[in-house]
């Protein structure tokens, strides 16, 4: 197993070591004007919304939805780990129009996605499952440090000390800008209530006419099941040395409240009473 990178600091924002050394890059990066951004915290539905969007880009065509995983597919901007293409190398080589995914806070993505009027989907997921998925990931996706024991990395999930930093400012800071910007703001648990209407939602916003029977293809082939089954969407074919899926799966169970199997009474009191301070100067809410 290779050993775990710390947690470095870029522009006041903790990350991960590897892509601490590819920030210049990220910097950098020039948006093209016909880029798609999908913008999250980790753990909060990246790959669906991926998926997604790569799927009705394709216009029905299932044989390149299968072009290549979807890291390739839609490459992740602060991407970068030894042995592998970063996400700016992966991204500059495109020719075509782009999906560019990144877990940045608003406020230090690249200024270059606002000059270009990029449109912009951002997914926030609540809280709770956000912590106890991060939790796993990080047990599996070797290029983070050691999580700690759950008890230990709630604590540091909650004052912000994990890689991306704080969640409450995270789906904060978005939730403001898209009063401004170009974005389409998705509730993951929303998705999950109603895949197909947000699936519509998303065409919308892309300008891109459907048909009920493509939204229904798009809704079969972005199943959680589907994609957990799918070598192109599940991560499988990423190197062990950068997650161990005997640890755990990348795609874990894509349900509301399994954070009720993990949580203390104690814990969950003690995060209330922190989730009504963080999240009292916003109208911003989310279902558990």
């Amino acid at each position: 197993m290779s050993s775990r990178p710390p947690i470095k600091y870029v522009s006041g924002m903790p990350i991960l070591g590897d892509f601490a050394e590819n920030w210049e890059n990220v910097k950098r990066f020039q948006a093209r004007a016909d880029d798609i951004l999908i913008a999250t915290y980790p753990k909060s539905g990246t790959t669906w919304m991926s998926e997604i969007v790569d799927h009705i880009l394709s216009e029905g065509d299932t044989v390149r939805t299968k072009r290549g995983a979807i890291y390739e597919r839609v490459p992740f901007l602060e991407y970068a780990v030894p042995d592998m293409p970063t996400g700016t190398e992966r991204l500059n080589l495109l020719d075509c129009q782009r999906v560019v995914k990144t877990h940045l806070p608003v406020e230090i993505l690249p200024k270059c996605f606002w000059d270009e009027k990029c449109k912009t989907i951002y997914i926030a997921r609540n809280a709770k499952d956000v912590v106890v998925s991060y939790f796993h990931f990080y047990r599996m996706a070797i290029v983070h440090p050691e999580p700690g024991t759950w008890e230990e990395f709630l604590q540091n999930f909650m004052e912000g000390k994990v890689a991306f930093g704080s969640w409450f400012n995270h789906v904060k800071g978005w939730w403001n800008a898209r009063k401004e910007k170009n974005i389409l703001y998705i509730l993951y648990e929303d998705m999950l209530e109603n895949p197909k209407r947000e699936i519509h939602k998303v065409f919308e916003f892309l300008g891109k006419k459907e048909s009920e029977d493509e939204v229904e293809k798009i809704h079969q082939a972005t199943s959680f099941q589907a994609m957990k089954n799918n070598p192109m969407a599940n991560y499988t074919s990423v190197p062990g040395s950068v997650m161990d899926h005997s640890v755990s799966p990348f795609m874990r169970k894509g349900i509301c409240g399994d954070w009720k199997n993990h949580f203390t009474v104690a814990q969950n009191e003690m995060f209330d009473a922190f989730y009504r301070k963080e999240m009292a100067d916003t109208d911003l809410t989310f279902r558990f």
